[in-house]
């Protein structure tokens, strides 16, 4: 379909109709969500387990070596992953008020946008469009990659060029699945869920039965050892907070709770425990096979688990956690196009990302896009680096975000609030947030850091030329740049779509 007939087909229409179709393109967006990844429970058991499946992914699999490698010691390592868990907790009991508060969609940039205006706003669908979710897709597929080739390399850690390809290759499937099909992408994701389940539950119980059996040695003086410090306590913390990363979308179960103001804070404070002492438990299973230097020297720790716990069948721990991280992989493309859908709607991207196919009602644009930019991290990026890179960038605005309903609490006392928190849990959260991102700054600088300040700046030299004087010559080049991929891809606006 041409430009000109879709110029014309739009100029037809009122603003009124537009906006329901928007709406209404949302609403099918969020019900293939809820599809895609509500049980089959009762509402108020749905929120726990939607909880649950959201935030337990990839990150446990990998962070308990970085962590480790942090603190130094068994006892600090096991208290950062606990500490997290209480953080988490009580962000999302922070991001619950935020979201019954102010109902849109979006994330947190219409909570920036309602505190701070439009530039902050603009910066965080910026930073999360060409940072954090990409660089998240990338660390995902890396550790999959890991954990798929840890067999074939069995006692030497697996070439660079091996990991890498093997990440760009699961990165193009799984763009290639998402942008072809919605339905064939839930299937998939339904599937590997049951995986990533299976394989938490046989490492938890069979450290619990060594545990038992008297496997206790990694955990006699459990704090000797140990370095502490501010700055090995904030990359600690960087590294666990990843395998947490997801508390904050939370608030969007609201509308599938019943009763929700009341099963909402009930569900994150039984949840993200729940996530917490699952975490606790298999990192105690990892130390009763595995010293501190073990664990430190292992490749992929799930993998040296299984070898030595469920030989001759330990080939099931890499094939299950393969499955898990390439599950958490297909789950961030799953729902990557909404934040792009929105700043393409508000005219903060280019207009063509938050297109839709035509044929396949899927994001096709903004889910390609995400495959490339995460492919581009890859190639010079290692797991622990990017886990850093976007620690802190998510960071930051997670402490805007916090600041903003501390603000809120005095700038805008007429907002109806269903969930109203201690203001001292915002406080505390906030203040944790400056700490996170300022001490690794101070006393172990990183160019990663300074890459990532300088992708989050170069948002404003944008916003200041293309979104506030709105200049025309970007709209000349971006024109024919649209319709040769509006035929290509064969997408058209979400409005199009939904007439």
């Amino acid at each position: 379909m041409g430009e000109e007939s879709l110029r014309k087909r739009k100029g037809g229409e009122d603003s009124r109709k537009d906006g329901q179709s928007i709406r209404s393109h949302e609403a099918h967006t969020t019900n293939l969500q809820k599809q895609a990844t509500l049980p089959l429970f009762s509402l108020q058991a749905a929120g726990i387990c939607m909880i649950v499946g959201t935030i337990i992914g990839s990150g446990i699999f990998v962070s308990p070596k970085s962590v480790l490698a942090n603190v130094g010691a068994v006892g600090p390592c096991l208290t950062i992953w606990a500490a997290c868990g209480i953080l988490a907790t009580l962000g999302a009991l922070c991001f619950a008020e935020l979201g019954t508060t102010i109902t849109k969609s979006g994330g947190e940039y219409p909570y920036l946008m309602e505190a701070f205006g439009p530039i902050p706003a603009f910066l965080f669908s910026w930073t999360s469009l060409l940072v954090t979710k990409p660089s998240s897709f990338a660390i995902i597929c890396l550790s999959f990659a890991e954990y798929a080739s840890a067999p074939f390399y069995p006692g030497c850690d697996p070439p660079q060029a091996v990991i890498k390809c093997l990440a760009a290759a699961a990165i193009v499937i799984i763009t290639i699945v998402n942008s072809l099909s919605v339905k064939l992408g839930s299937y998939l994701q339904n599937f590997l869920t049951a995986a990533k389940m299976i394989i938490i539950a046989i490492i938890i119980v069979s450290g619990i039965v060594l545990l038992a059996q008297g496997e206790t040695e990694s955990f006699k003086d459990s704090f000797k050892d140990s370095k502490i410090s501010v700055s090995s306590i904030s990359l600690a913390f960087y590294n666990g907070l990843w395998a947490y990363d997801g508390w904050n979308q939370l608030n969007y179960i609201t509308e599938e709770l019943k009763n929700p103001y009341r099963n909402l804070p009930l569900s994150i404070i039984i949840g993200i425990p729940l996530v917490t002492v699952c975490y606790v438990l298999m990192n105690i299973s990892y130390f009763t096979v595995m010293t501190s230097t073990e664990l430190l020297q292992s490749q992929a720790v799930a993998v040296t688990f299984g070898d030595r716990v469920l030989y001759p069948a330990s080939w099931i721990v890499p094939l299950f956690v393969a499955f898990s991280t390439i599950g958490s992989a297909n789950g961030t493309c799953f729902t990557a196009g909404r934040l792009v859908y929105v700043a393409g709607r508000e005219g903060h991207m280019l207009k063509v990302l938050s297109y839709i196919s035509v044929k396949r009602l899927t994001p096709a644009p903004a889910i390609i896009f995400y495959g490339a930019i995460a492919i581009i991290y890859i190639i010079p990026g290692d797991i622990d680096t990017l886990i850093n890179y976007f620690s802190f960038a998510v960071w930051i605005f997670y402490g805007l975000t916090l600041l903003a309903l501390i603000v809120m609490r005095f700038t805008r006392k007429e907002l109806r609030r269903p969930i109203r928190i201690p203001i001292i849990i915002p406080v505390t959260v906030t203040l944790v947030s400056v700490l996170l991102v300022l001490a690794p700054i101070i006393s172990a600088p990183e160019l990663a850091y300074l890459y990532c300040v300088l992708f989050i700046l170069s948002g404003l030299i944008v916003y200041v030329l293309f979104i506030h004087f709105k200049f025309n010559w970007p709209q000349k080049i971006s024109e024919p740049i649209t319709m040769y991929l509006q035929m290509l891809l064969e997408v058209v606006p979400a409005e199009e779509v939904t007439q």
